[in-house]
């Protein structure tokens, strides 16, 4: 398993793909950061406490997440694309080796990356805003919420390239999943329209990141939910990469 994660480390680094996109998620979050919390903070109105002001720094994060998740795609369907999958397959037979490999050396690159970016996205934005009063435990509470949903948005993106194999198919798929039916499964009609919509992907999984319950679900009880949906595609990919021809 060793050799399995070593090579799957310098593929991950060695693609120009992988760290032009690590580079956008830090870039998106950092310079979102600054632009919001520099017009709030002209703004009168602005946010005047200190978790107002760390959730307005996080505001990248909606964009991020698309990155993350294109790069959890192009992990995968990248190498069906180029027919790099048959080599990599030859040199471990071992299906669910190599995907648990791959899924292990993503996670982990997607934590390191993620938690720098909500981390410097944060300090830019309270060195701008400057609230009165700012709890360190609060500080620490986003970091780890945002980078945990960040990954989890990146490994979303990887099953879905592991189950549909073609990068564009994934990054449509990914796109609905993540941005697009999560608000329109808001405007559902009814009671069941809202439990829908509650527990529908990142509408659940963005709890963590704000910290707020949606009235079913809390914020750890919402991100379980979302890597429900997460661990479906990644077992439903696993299942037809072990019965497909490369």
């Amino acid at each position: 398993m060793i050799d399995i994660l070593r090579s799957e480390w310098t593929k991950i680094r060695s693609v120009r793909s992988t760290v032009w996109t690590l580079a956008v998620t830090v870039v998106l979050m950092a310079g979102l950061s600054a632009l919001v919390t520099a017009a709030s903070k002209n703004n009168p109105g602005g946010p005047v406490s200190g978790e107002d002001a760390i959730m307005m720094s996080l505001i990248g994060v909606m964009f991020a997440q698309l990155a993350m998740a294109t790069l959890g795609a192009l992990v995968i369907s990248s190498e069906y694309r180029t027919g790099g999958i048959r080599t990599s397959l030859m040199a471990v037979p071992r299906r669910m080796s190599l995907l648990a490999g791959k899924i292990v050396i993503f996670a982990a690159t997607s934590l390191v990356v993620s938690a720098l970016a909500s981390a410097s996205a944060i300090g830019i934005g309270l060195a701008i805003i400057q609230p009165p009063a700012v709890e360190l435990g609060e500080v620490a509470r986003a970091v780890l919420g945002a980078t945990l949903y960040l990954t989890a948005c990146g490994v979303f993106g990887l099953g879905l390239g592991t189950l549909i194999r073609h990068t564009p198919g994934a990054l449509v798929s990914a796109i609905a999943l993540i941005l697009v039916l999560p608000t329109l499964a808001t405007q559902l009609p009814g009671q069941w329209g809202k439990t829908v919509a509650e527990y529908f992907t990142t509408n659940a999984g963005m709890l963590i990141v704000s910290n707020q319950g949606n009235g079913a679900l809390g914020p750890w009880s919402g991100f379980g939910v979302y890597l429900v949906w997460i661990v479906v595609a990644m077992i439903s990919g696993a299942v037809l990469m072990q019965r497909r021809d490369a």
